[in-house]
Formats: structure tokens, C-alpha cells, sequence
């Protein structure tokens, strides 16, 4: 089969134009629909006792209830025409889900770390989050509109230039292609703001499994023990738990590690020979359920400790991977199991991944990933960022995703195209991402009315916290 040439794919990216104007991604689109009935929707199969927990952090903030609602914009987005440039995308890459970590040769580098959302869909759809999110979160830092347009403006124009330049790449130079502490202080940095990231660096190198087992377990008799830190960590089988004794009963029970060892057998047959062969050094020694995040409150989340011969610890996340919003709203061939399709959307999207990430079904046909608890994670502490700090990160988060979409799709040719090197497509989505900031502040005040009404069952993590060891 003849490949095409550089001048022709060029001329797809262009005619891509035709079928969505660049100037069309500043519209939201007439959304008549019920943010409520959807937000029902997304709790449908979680743990129906920590849905509340999810809408009470929700609550916290528009931008809290942002992050939490994904499903709401990929419904939104596809109402409205799209680029028809469809490529393997993050789905949920809002400014929160970038982040440093560890590379298997324990080198830091700066990344998407999010995929549970993970699908095919327009390579706008990603675009488009991350611009709505800048704005929602200056908004909530209470930044100018005039600063938050130009934060979109950054971030799309980075995203611009970066495509462009992978366009000119060859195939392996794009796949080895990392964004280092060093390249990523240099471009998006002041000298004086490379130092104070430099000590955050210096802190995520000291967040290994090592350092977490103090704090995390107890050592007694000849195993070690994850403490109890409700709402976040707790035995489902404990005195801590917030789960009924049936559903106590469908995690195992007391007889967990039986459950265990049937997913632990299926993840191991995902994983190439020699991570098999590093894994049987380890056994595992306990089993805690996890409550993260602001999305993903609600869903399955266990956390392992494993400890090799000489007693050094691995800890592992055991996840539950739900249907992507974006499948839901865009047609593309489905996986057969939701943990291997995020499993994919990770190693395709980020440029070095977990040497641990596998995947497994429970008895019960739920789907899970593997993946490490903590490893040098360094993530951003946005109410500490002045605006200089902020569009260096809003830059960054272009460079990013740019290099993502680059490597998973090999059409960087195409989207630099349909981009071109003006700033209508940026001018574009600082539009969009206004007009959606407005939307999503509308959507949460209907939100609040639920929540106050009774509609929407709310609880604080420090009132479920009071519920622990009852």
C-alpha cells in the first residue's frame, strides 16, 4: 500500500477545514439538557454509600464540580460539529491531570496522568477541556477575565507551535521524544520559578514506596498492615468500614485474598515476561479500599502493599475502569475490557508509563487496571501559583498534550494543517472557553439547588470521616 506524502496529508488537515470551520470551535452549541439527569447518570454502578461523598466535594467549588462532571461536557461537545481528526485521546485533560513522575530509569519528567476516560475522539475534544478548565480555574482564584483568556491563548498557541515542530519528526524521534524537568524549565520557566519547582522536584523524588510504609502501615508480627485513614483509606472488611455486610461480602469478605488471587493470576498474564518475574519477588500483605479524587469518588479503588525478600515495599492500586464518557458520545471500536482500553490510552499517550500497569476482571465481571499508588508523583498547587507560574503551567499543559496526541496518532502533520500558524483556532477556543466557564457556573448553581433540596444526597468527607469505627 503506497503511503501517503507529507504535501498530501497536509492537504487532509486542510480539508478538515471544510468540514469544521476553525473559527466554529468558539461555539458551545444549544445545550438543552439536564445537568442533573446526567450527573445521575455517571453515579449509576458506584458505591451507591459514596456518592454522596462524590457530590459533596463536587460542591466545594465550580471547578471542583468541573473536574467531577466530565460526562457533562463530552455530552456538550458532541452536540456541536467536530474537526474529524479522531485520534486516541486523554478525554479528561482539565489542567489537573498533568503532573510530574518517575521514569522506569527514575529520571522526573512532566506528563498526562489521567486516562480513565482514555477513547478515540477529535483531537479538539482534549483541547477544549483543558481550556475550559483554565478558565473555570482562574475564575475560582478570582483572576481577571482579561488573565484568563490569555491563559487559554498561552496553552493553545504552545499546543500550536509544539505540533507544528512534531510534524518535522520522524516516527522514533517522536516516540523518544520526554519532556524533562530540564527542557520544560528552560522553555516554560524565570530562573527564580526553576528553583522553587526545583524543590518541589526534590520533594516528589523523596515520595517513594519506601518512604510511604512508616506512614501508611504497621508492622505486626511477621506482616505489615495499611492503617485505617478514613474517608481515603480503610478495610473493607474492617471496624472502619463504611460498607454494609453485603457489600463487605462482595469484596471477599474475610476471604479477600482468595478473591485476590484469582485477579492477581489474570493481571500477571498482561504483563510482559520480565515484570512477571520482578513481581514474584513480592508478596502481597494487605488490601484497603481508596477513595480519590473528585470524578472518580465511587468508584472501586483498592490499594495493595506488597513486600519483596528483604522486607522493601511496592504499593499498587487496583482500579475500576469504567465506560469512557467520550465512547459514550463518540462511535469508535470498542475493546473488550475497559481496563486494558485505559491500560492502552496510557502507553500510547504518555511518553514513558508504569512498568506495573496490567489489567484483570473480578468474579463479580467488574474491570480493573493495575498501576503504582505513588512513585516521585508531583502534582501542581494551583492556589499558590501567581499568573506568571500559572501561564508557564498553562504552557506546559499545551507542550504536553501536543506531544500526546503527536505520538499516539501520527498525525501531527494533519493537525498542524488544520491548525495553520495564525491564531484563529486559538482566538477559537478562548472563545469556547469562556462561553463554557459561564455554562459550567450555571450548571453548578442547578447543582447547588439539588444538593440543597434533597434532590442530591451531600456529605463531607469530615462527616463521613465521623461515621468510621462506629
Amino acid at each position: 500500500m503506497k503511503a501517503s506524502t507529507i504535501a498530501e496529508r497536509e492537504a487532509r488537515g486542510r480539508a478538515a477545514r471544510e468540514h469544521s470551520k476553525r473559527s466554529s470551535h468558539r461555539t458551545v452549541g444549544e445545550l438543552h439538557r439536564n445537568p442533573i439527569d446526567l450527573l445521575k447518570q455517571s453515579s449509576e454502578g458506584r458505591v451507591a454509600s459514596l456518592v454522596p461523598l462524590r457530590h459533596g466535594r463536587m460542591a466545594a467549588s465550580p471547578f471542583a464540580f468541573f473536574r467531577g462532571a466530565a460526562l457533562l461536557q463530552a455530552h456538550d461537545l458532541s452536540k456541536v460539529h467536530d474537526s474529524g481528526l479522531t485520534m486516541p485521546i486523554c478525554g479528561d485533560g482539565h489542567l489537573m491531570n498533568f503532573g510530574g513522575f518517575a521514569t522506569p530509569e527514575r529520571q522526573l519528567v512532566f506528563d498526562l496522568n489521567d486516562f480513565d476516560e482514555a477513547s478515540v475522539g477529535p483531537f479538539e475534544w482534549d483541547l477544549k477541556r483543558l481550556s475550559a478548565s483554565l478558565v473555570v480555574a482562574a475564575r475560582h482564584m478570582r483572576l481577571s477575565r482579561g488573565t484568563a483568556e490569555n491563559l487559554v491563548m498561552t496553552a493553545v498557541r504552545e499546543y500550536r507551535e509544539r505540533m507544528a515542530q512534531y510534524a518535522q519528526l520522524g516516527a522514533l524521534e517522536l516516540w523518544y521524544d520526554r519532556i524533562t524537568f530540564d527542557r520544560m524549565a528552560e522553555t516554560t520557566l524565570s530562573p527564580e520559578r526553576r528553583r522553587s519547582v526545583r524543590r518541589g522536584m526534590e520533594k516528589a523524588a523523596a515520595r517513594t514506596h519506601e518512604s510511604a510504609l512508616e506512614k501508611m502501615a504497621l508492622h505486626e508480627g511477621d506482616h505489615w498492615t495499611i492503617r485505617d485513614a478514613p474517608p481515603a483509606f480503610f478495610h473493607v472488611h474492617g471496624t472502619n468500614t463504611l460498607f454494609t455486610p453485603e457489600e463487605t461480602e462482595m469484596y471477599g469478605g474475610a476471604h479477600w485474598r482468595k478473591l485476590l488471587e484469582r485477579m492477581w493470576g489474570e493481571y500477571l498474564q498482561t504483563m510482559p515476561h520480565d515484570r512477571r518475574e520482578l513481581l514474584d519477588h513480592f508478596s502481597v500483605q494487605d488490601i484497603v479500599f481508596r477513595v480519590m479524587g473528585v470524578g472518580g469518588v465511587g468508584t472501586r479503588c483498592l490499594a495493595l502493599l506488597l513486600v519483596d525478600h528483604m522486607g522493601k515495599p511496592l504499593f499498587l492500586q487496583m482500579k475500576e475502569a469504567r465506560p469512557s464518557v467520550i465512547a459514550r458520545f463518540h462511535t469508535s471500536r470498542p475493546l473488550a475490557h475497559e481496563g486494558e482500553r485505559v491500560m492502552q490510552g496510557q502507553r500510547m499517550l504518555q511518553a514513558t508509563s508504569d512498568i506495573f500497569l496490567g489489567w484483570a476482571t473480578s468474579p463479580l465481571g467488574r474491570h480493573f487496571y493495575f498501576r503504582q499508588l505513588r512513585d516521585m508523583k508531583l502534582s501542581a498547587n494551583l492556589e499558590l501559583f501567581d499568573n506568571d507560574l500559572l501561564e508557564g503551567y498553562a504552557r506546559l499543559c499545551g507542550w504536553i498534550m501536543a506531544r500526546a496526541h503527536a505520538k499516539a496518532s501520527g498525525q501531527a502533520i494533519e493537525v498542524s494543517a488544520y491548525i495553520g500558524r495564525g491564531d484563529q483556532f486559538a482566538e477559537a477556543l478562548t472563545g469556547y472557553a469562556t462561553s463554557y466557564a459561564d455554562q459550567v457556573e450555571r450548571d453548578y448553581g442547578v447543582f447547588l439547588k439539588a444538593c440543597r433540596s434533597g434532590e442530591l444526597e451531600v456529605r463531607t468527607d469530615e462527616d463521613m470521616a465521623a461515621d468510621f469505627g462506629r
